[in-house]
């Protein structure tokens, strides 16, 4: 052996698989004889280097059948650039040689990694398309800091790991490898060997920005860098105006049982940016929330058990069907927020979970890194890297898609360290307390970056327990959402509209209690898809009595919801009032609104509160801020009756809401008023046109200096059964109609 050539020990190693720098051994190297090329090759009989026009620049030798040459180039460069071509009995071809390119990641990605602070990390890893040196193919890089060797597998190599054997950046553990010829579509992972030298399960790419239809795993090279948006409008109002003081009302949807197609097939995102957003535009919600859309393995997790945070599900279509989607939507008036999971990931085997063998992006404790309830694990809040990772997950989002927030699942679960466990199943901090410091910091973080990139977007959190603060800044000592969820309400209210109204008496504080602790957070009003699962029926199936008394506690109860404190959810099929539990694996029941007055008056209703809650300052404006409420009738458990008043701000007209929640009408009840004068009936949930018997106030009612309910004004009015009111107060240019006042829906 010559003193140019490998020695055996590292060719044999190359070809096995476990060389730990394929880069030192491959590819041209300047030694004292001249230029060495070296090169893999599996399958090529003969190999040789040529220049771009074919001109032969070197012989390469055969070192190992495997496919292993190398050979002496003297008076080239090492920078000069060269092909190889490759002959057996089969033909000859030509290829690039990946070992021939420098590093595509640089010192400052290492650097901010480990720091913690590469906001835009999606866009140095995972597999990106572009030109390299002159050359085209897809730049991969994965950080996988134990692992002894990695390599990215594909069709393109015949899912050999010995050919595309990474480079590793000691400082930050992460590989890179520049693979030339490799485009849009290529289906990949990564394929790792340990520390301790197994060869793990093949990997999908943790920053993959497209996936495999399931049940297939592989990750695919996709562009999200060249969409063509529409929607400059929409994200400059966006950012005017604080989001507590605008009118949210959230339609919740599960894109994969909104609607089906024939053959009971997935819609496509293309269709349902057609059909999803014209209807949730014309029923008035100003936001659309979708149940996770990053990929996930299995169906019945509802995408709550994500593999690949960055890939919009392959079930719908590809990353630039989905951004179709998001611009319609914009276009159409509507915002978007993604139901976002950074607490918990499956243990898949070709997901995270031991990611380069070892516990990488879970804790390590099993106490703190393994959710007992769902099987799953938990992400290492504590680690630079992770929390980095899941951040830059949040910005990549709002940055690629223009989604306008991010609803942020089990937060609950994050904040304590002892969240389902028993004693003697959790690890307690030093101090002996409970909360989870890292996970605390972990969210702070995140949601100052998020608010700082992008202004005007929302974080919401689903937390259901009563830690302080949620929703407060984080230089007041909150988290800094900038909404929780009020789970209490959700729980209280349809507790008490599940009564038969006989009962109802004993449980007024149900719906009084709420008041007490309606401004401690900025709220947002859920029934999501967790009420309508699991043997809980449906907002219709749980009320008490007949079909009409049913409907009408439902129209009862939600225009009650859009005139409490708070912003609004409502899951998709309850605004038709489904009778069916819902199910991811079929479409809602919209025959339905063929079948009687009673789902399409629900339907009707929903849509009519939208359009009132938006056009009234009253009711949107102070949400979040008790100087926007005051009870009117609190007391009143005998006759089940609540009443309360909105206000916005300086000259815009209050509206109160009367609501009576038993099947008694009342035609005489006198309430409290804040002014005198003309007070327009705008919404009656008893209207004929919602499915009602019609009762009402002939359109409005005139209040007269006398006090009621300590209110300097009252009026006598009539409240239907089981219904709601809403009356809104007319300037005194108003009161000349007052003998004229035409009449509500339905009278």
């Amino acid at each position: 052996m010559v003193a140019w050539q490998a020695p055996d020990r590292e060719v044999e190693a190359l070809v096995g698989g476990r060389h730990a720098d394929p880069f030192a051994l491959l590819g041209p190297h300047e030694t004292k004889s001249g230029l060495v090329i070296r090169a893999f090759v599996p399958d090529a009989a003969t190999l040789q280097a040529v220049e771009a026009d074919g001109k032969v620049v070197a012989e390469l030798t055969c070192r190992h059948p495997a496919g292993f040459f190398e050979g002496l180039v003297k008076g080239r460069p090492a920078w000069a650039r060269y092909r190889l071509r490759a002959r057996n009995d089969g033909g000859t071809w030509e290829l690039d040689d990946p070992y021939s390119f420098g590093p595509a990641l640089g010192p400052l990605d290492d650097h901010l990694l480990v720091e913690g602070t590469h906001r835009q990390l999606y866009e140095r890893l995972g597999a990106h398309i572009c030109t390299h040196e002159d050359v085209e193919g897809t730049r991969f890089a994965v950080w996988a800091p134990n692992a002894a060797r990695v390599s990215v597998v594909g069709d393109f190599n015949r899912w050999d790991g010995r050919t595309h054997q990474m480079r590793k950046r000691v400082d930050s553990g992460l590989w890179e490898i520049f693979a030339p010829g490799v485009g849009e579509g290529t289906i990949y992972k990564y394929e790792i060997i340990s520390g301790d030298g197994r060869l793990l399960p093949l990997k999908a790419d943790p920053f993959g920005f497209k996936g495999e239809l399931r049940p297939a795993t592989g990750s695919v090279v996709a562009r999200v860098d060249n969409f063509e948006w529409h929607d400059e409008a929409h994200i400059t109002a966006r950012a005017q105006g604080a989001a507590r003081e605008k009118p949210m009302a959230i339609y919740e949807v599960h894109l994969g049982s909104w609607r089906r197609g024939e053959g009971n097939r997935w819609l496509t995102y293309d269709e349902l940016a057609d059909d999803l957003v014209g209807y949730a535009a014309w029923m008035g919600f100003t936001h659309i929330e979708l149940l996770p859309v990053s990929e996930h393995p299995l169906d019945a997790s509802w995408g709550y058990q994500p593999i690949g945070l960055f890939a919009p599900t392959s079930r719908f279509g590809d990353p630039a069907g989905f951004a179709r989607f998001v611009d319609k939507a914009h276009q159409a008036g509507l915002s978007v927020i993604l139901d976002w999971v950074p607490a918990h990931f499956p243990t898949d085997i070709h997901g995270l979970a031991h990611f380069d063998g070892t516990p990488l992006y879970e804790h390590a404790d099993p106490r703190r890194g393994f959710h007992p309830d769902w099987n799953t694990a938990i992400y290492d809040f504590g680690r630079r890297e992770v929390a980095n990772m899941l951040i830059a997950n949040a910005l990549y989002w709002l940055d690629r898609f223009h989604v306008d927030g991010l609803r942020v699942d089990a937060v609950a679960s994050m904040l304590y360290l002892n969240y389902s466990r028993r004693e003697g199943e959790w690890s307690p901090n030093p101090d002996g307390s409970n909360d989870n410091k890292d996970a605390v910091g972990f969210l702070q973080r995140a949601n100052e970056t998020i608010y700082a990139e992008h202004p005007g977007t929302v974080i919401v959190a689903e937390e259901s327990t009563s830690w302080a603060g949620v929703s407060a800044p984080v230089y007041a000592g909150g988290l800094g959402f900038g909404f929780k969820w009020n789970m209490g309400w959700m729980h209280d209210t349809l507790d008490y509209t599940k009564l038969d109204p006989v009962y109802r008496t004993w449980h007024h504080d149900k719906l009084t209690f709420g008041l007490v602790y309606a401004f401690s957070e900025n709220f947002v009003l859920p029934l999501s898809h967790d009420e309508v699962v699991h043997g809980k029926g449906t907002v219709l199936t749980r009320m008490p009595g007949d079909d009409w008394q049913r409907f009408a506690t439902v129209r009862a109860y939600y225009a009650l919801m859009w005139a409490y404190p708070g912003k609004k959810l409502l899951f998709m099929g309850q605004e038709f009032a489904q009778r069916h539990e819902w199910s991811e694996e079929r479409s809602l029941d919209w025959h339905l609104l063929g079948m009687g007055p009673h789902h399409q008056g629900v339907q009707k209703l929903v849509r009519e509160l939208n359009l009132v809650y938006r056009a009234e300052i009253a009711l949107h404006a102070h949400d979040c801020a008790p100087e926007g409420f005051r009870w009117i009738v609190v007391d009143d458990a005998e006759q089940s009756v609540f009443a309360w008043a909105r206000f916005g701000r300086e000259g815009d007209p209050p509206v109160v809401m009367v609501a009576n929640f038993t099947p008694v009408p009342r035609p005489f009840y006198r309430i409290g008023l804040p002014r005198t004068g003309l007070w327009r009936e705008i919404l009656n949930t008893d209207a004929g046109d919602y499915g009602g018997s019609g009762v009402g106030n002939l359109g409005g009612v005139v209040a007269v200096e006398q006090g009621a309910h300590g209110m300097p004004a009252s009026a006598e009015i009539v409240l239907p059964p089981l219904a709601t009111l809403y009356f809104r107060w007319e300037p005194p240019a108003a009161s000349a109609e007052a003998a004229n006042i035409p009449k509500s829906k339905g009278e």
